[in-house]
């Protein structure tokens, strides 16, 4: 029996593929379109307001003038004594477009809602 012996393929021989490389314009490319892809999907499942035909029903509000010493808690307690002070608490800062609830101004008038007694 006989044996044939092929010769090996030296390492540095063997070819590899060349290495993809992207340009400072394929950058800009692709970083823009995943830009594009996130503001894509920002739009599609971001937070969404739907008008209606019915119309709502507003609020009923008093204006009351914030004293020295008065706090927005204070005021909500006041105002509705019986509910739940925090929700009421929440609901005059929405109406006043208020930032947060240390952002009263002594002497600034604020409307609070009006709670049956």
């Amino acid at each position: 029996m006989s044996t044939i012996t092929f010769g090996q393929i030296p390492f540095t021989a063997r070819r590899t593929a060349p290495q993809m490389r992207l340009t400072r314009r394929g950058k800009a490319a692709v970083l823009s379109a995943a830009v594009a892809a996130i503001s894509v999907l920002a739009i599609v499942f971001g937070p969404s307001s739907t008008a209606t035909d019915q119309v709502g029903a507003p609020t009923e509000t008093t204006m009351v003038r914030v004293l020295p010493g008065h706090t927005l808690w204070e005021i909500a307690a006041t105002a509705n004594p019986d509910g739940d002070i925090r929700s009421t608490v929440d609901e005059i800062i929405e109406l006043n477009a208020l930032p947060n609830a240390s952002a009263l101004q002594m002497g600034s008038e604020i409307a609070v809602p009006v709670y049956d007694k």
